[in-house]
């Protein structure tokens, strides 16, 4: 691939950033494991032999009539000891690394929830003997996600925002500044308390009203990158060419512009992250029994008689947090015009 002496340059400062580059990959891996979240931890087995039939239930729904012929035609219990012994009898079953999946009920504890880890739950089980490590893997993978969404979405909005403003300027600028102002000066939390209070949020009611908010922080940077760009000379002579001012906008200024907003994306993410976790925190997030990190901390300030479940929570989030903050610094150091190669000043 040949690629451009400033993307070469561009690369080596990232990786000259030896904390920011070890970060990206730590993170990518684990983002790369926890997509497959079915696979590591589950209550259904991954693949099953029985009676010379193949049986995946990791992927496919199956009744107890589909595994033994004396079963009842509801959903197989893979858990209860007489599926077990059946499969162990006339055939043999390959299970996750983790037998439990996020809503998995932990029978047999022997003793009352939360219960600390074991070798059976490697973290431990909350307050309603559902298995930690599960749902840190599954609330790692939604909270991912749900703020690449975010952040993604929003960025594309604020970036067209800000566009407009500064390319035009004028009344234009004006009165969006004016609107900026007054939206951002809503009180988001006691519109999603009142949000919550009628309906149930779930993963896509809360990020359309998350999203209502979180597209005006590139808004400023590329405003001004606009309307910086906008007056110079090569802008000028594409404008007196007859260029239309779409493709002054997307083709010669946003390119310029889109240096100084890459710098922010990790720690917009991050913060997507957070407002996720502070939601899942105070009882306004994803629909009870999703998982979450916040949720998990919250069961740490309730039961404080079970440290390992805020201890986890907080390794959990502020590794994820650190990670992305690392990444964010690589990518600022990246982009600097002052950086020579290799990370020098």
């Amino acid at each position: 691939m040949n690629l451009s002496p400033i993307t070469r340059r561009r690369l080596g400062n990232f990786r000259a950033n030896k904390r920011g580059w070890w970060s990206f990959w730590i993170f990518l891996a684990l983002f790369l494991v926890t997509l497959f979240a079915e696979f590591i931890a589950n209550d259904r087995p991954l693949l099953v032999r029985v009676d010379d039939r193949w049986l995946v239930p990791v992927l496919i729904d199956y009744a107890e009539t589909d595994v033994v012929e004396d079963g009842l035609p509801t959903d197989a219990d893979w858990h209860d000891p007489e599926m077990e012994k059946a499969i162990a009898e006339r055939g043999w079953a390959i299970w996750p690394p983790i037998r439990y999946a996020h809503s998995t009920v932990v029978r047999n504890l022997g003793r009352p929830a939360p219960a600390p880890p074991s070798a059976r739950n490697w973290l431990g089980t909350d307050d309603q003997a559902r298995d930690v490590a599960a749902r840190v893997i599954y609330g790692f993978r939604i909270s991912v996600l749900f703020g690449f969404t975010l952040t993604i979405i929003a960025s594309v909005i604020g970036i067209a925002a800000g566009a407009v403003q500064g390319f035009y300027g004028g009344l234009t600028d004006l009165l969006f500044q004016r609107f900026i102002e007054i939206w951002s000066g809503m009180p988001q939390l006691f519109l999603l308390i009142i949000l919550a209070s009628i309906i149930q949020p779930s993963f896509w009611t809360l990020l359309f009203f998350l999203l209502l908010f979180s597209w005006m922080g590139l808004t400023g940077v590329v405003r001004a990158e606009f309307l910086r760009g906008r007056n110079l000379d090569y802008v000028r002579a594409a404008r007196a060419l007859g260029v239309s001012d779409a493709a002054l906008m997307f083709r010669h200024i946003l390119p310029n512009a889109m240096v100084a907003t890459l710098t922010f994306l990790p720690f917009t993410l991050s913060g997507s992250v957070t407002v996720l976790a502070s939601l899942d925190f105070l009882g306004f997030g994803l629909p009870p029994g999703s998982p979450s990190l916040g949720e998990l901390l919250s069961q740490g300030k309730n039961n404080l008689q079970a440290p390992w479940l805020a201890f986890t929570g907080f390794v959990v989030l502020g590794g994820v947090l650190t990670l992305l903050i690392f990444v964010g610094e690589a990518v600022r150091d990246a982009f600097d015009p002052r950086k020579l190669p290799g990370g020098a000043t």
